[in-house]
Order: C-alpha cells, then structure tokens, then sequence
C-alpha cells in the first residue's frame, strides 16, 4: 500500500504541475498578443480557478483508487484564441510546447533538490522525503509525456500540426471532437500507457 505521506506530497505536486502546465501555456500565449487567459483570470497559482470536476478530481482519484502504477489527469484548459497571436504559425507551437516544457523543468527542479538534499545527507535514497520528491519527479515527467502524444486535445496534436503541412493540421482539427473518446480507447486497447510508462521511467532514471 502507498505511503500516506508520499501519495500525499505526490496528489499536491501533481496538482500544482498541471496548474504550471496551464499557467505556462496562457503566459506564453500572453506575451505572444494573447490576453485571453490573463483577462479570464487564469494566469494564477492558485488553484481553484483551474480546477476541472472531471480531469482534475474523477479521473486521478480513479487511478488512484485503482492503484495505478500511474496518474492521469489535468487542469481546465486555459482559454486561447491562436487569431490573437502574433505569429500564429509559430507562435501557436510555442504555445503548446509551454506546458510539455514546463513539466520537465519541474522534473529537472525536483532532481537537482533531490540531488542535493541526498549529498548533504538531509535525505537517504529511502527515506519518505525522497521517495515523495521522487514522484513529483515521476508525475511531471509523465505528464510531459503523455501531452506528446499527438492525439487530440493533448499538447502533442497541436505541436504536429504546426510542425507538419496544413493537411496534418486539418486532420487534427477533424478528429478534435471524438479526440478525447480516440484516447481513451488507445489507452485501454493498445500498449501506448506501457510505452509511455517505459519512457517516463527511463527520463527519470537519466535525471536521477
């Protein structure tokens, strides 16, 4: 059974990971022409205004109550309107790729106090305030992975279609409104959480 004390810095880092994510994306989208998220109030760290019923609340503690070797979830998205921006091409990549990179900064931000606080002895490799840093760790850089899957609504499918021909964003755009129903179906039916778990795990293992 998991810890009390690691599930419960693991549930708090988690939460405010995919509230950076959000955050990360309005703020760029901000200082790309954008004031949607800053005028909806959502360029915060407070977490309310980012809360979602279902992707922040039902669908982690699912996983969780499931003992899942992993969590999903996420923040309401943030409001954006790509005919604001600047650049639209460009900076609509920019935009996406905000949160997959802030994730991995957390991850990186939470390797180096890990790091530390072991080489100063404060920590032990088992003690509970490492193994609670380490999955913060796991949970960004999962997330981070996960949003590059390129299937829609995750950060991945945006990113493809301004790196590849209009055509690819066309079809993206297509499959935006069963996108969600798409996901959950390749990640019930198909190895894709195995290979992202995989993958979580080996950038974790770098970092560490």
């Amino acid at each position: 059974m998991q810890d009390p004390f690691v599930l419960a810095v693991g549930v708090a880092i988690f939460v405010m990971s995919v509230v950076a994510h959000e955050v990360a994306h309005g703020w760029v989208a901000y200082r790309c022409g954008d004031p949607t998220a800053k005028e909806a109030g959502r360029l915060t760290f407070n977490p309310l205004p980012h809360i979602d019923l279902f992707m922040t609340v039902m669908v982690p503690a699912f996983f969780l109550y499931a003992g899942a070797p992993f969590v999903l979830g996420g923040a309401k998205p943030v409001p954006i309107n790509p005919f604001l921006l600047r650049r639209p091409r460009r900076d609509w990549l920019l935009v996406s790729a905000a949160g997959v990179a802030t994730n991995l900064l957390i991850a990186v931000g939470l390797a180096l106090v890990i790091r530390g606080l072991l080489f100063v002895n404060i920590f032990s490799p088992t003690s509970q305030g490492t193994l609670a840093l380490e999955a913060g760790m796991m949970v960004n850089v999962f997330l981070a992975v996960f949003n590059l899957v390129p299937i829609p609504p995750l950060d991945g499918s945006r990113i493809v279609s301004m790196l590849f021909p209009n055509s690819v964003g066309r079809v993206m755009e297509q499959l935006e409104p069963v996108g969600f129903v798409l996901l959950i179906l390749a990640l019930y039916f198909t190895p894709l959480v195995h290979y992202l778990a995989v993958a979580a795990l080996y950038v974790t293992s770098v970092l560490l």
